[in-house]
């Protein structure tokens, strides 16, 4: 998109973006986000979320990776729309998330992520926000960080379904490098519905400890 094409949208320059970021953040603080880079592991409730809120924080660079294509039964809690079913999730939050901020900078894999395409794919990263629906999966990532990455951060999510109070939603700092928000008990295995509002509360914890985390401030 040309110049000229986002002053014919109302598009802001990206001094104009970055300038409105910094007055709001303070020049430090905007710095570290504009200049760190943030991957998303699922695009679900969670992962969607959590990427929605980072961009409007301004961070740099999104590293964003799902498999999945959007479906109906997502529209209830993940940041997609109705015109985007059968889109791939990784296109079509991308294309949510240019609305949002044109500048920040989006890297799309829509793979599964397993051992042997992970470290490629994660090397970059200097977050990793865990966003996936399986127990299995979730582990896999956060052994895999741990063990492989021991300069980086992990942020997973554990326990957001039914219509418990949010605030029984909460962020552990659980080891130096791991960090666990939910309630901890809450299973949508149990026949308990995932709910949009307890699922964004738990996505809004994982993404202000990311912030928190680049900002040097590392207890929840």
């Amino acid at each position: 998109m040309t110049d000229a094409d986002k002053k014919s949208l109302n598009i802001p320059s990206r001094e104009e973006w970055l300038q409105a970021l910094t007055e709001r953040h303070g020049a430090e603080r905007q710095k570290a986000f504009t200049d760190a880079a943030v991957a998303v592991c699922g695009l679900g409730g969670l992962g969607s979320n959590i990427s929605i809120a980072l961009t409007r924080a301004g961070i740099g660079r999104l590293i964003l990776i799902d498999f999945d294509k959007v479906d109906i039964t997502n529209l209830h809690r993940q940041q997609y729309k109705a015109s985007q079913i059968g889109m791939y999730k990784t296109e079509a939050l991308a294309g949510n998330l240019r609305e949002i901020s044109p500048y920040t900078e989006l890297i799309t894999h829509t793979v599964k992520l397993d051992e042997d395409n992970m470290h490629e794919i994660l090397k970059d990263a200097d977050i990793i926000c865990e966003a996936f629906d399986k127990a299995d999966m979730k582990a896999m990532l956060v052994n895999y960080v741990l063990e492989n990455f021991p300069d980086k951060y992990i942020l997973s999510g554990s326990g957001m379904a039914g219509f418990g109070s949010a605030n029984t939603i909460q962020t552990k700092h659980v080891t130096k490098r791991l960090y666990i928000s939910g309630d901890g008990v809450s299973d949508v295995n149990d026949g308990i519905g995932l709910v949009s509002a307890r699922v964004m509360a738990c996505a809004a914890h994982e993404a202000h400890m990311v912030l928190r985390i680049l900002l040097g401030e590392t207890e929840p």
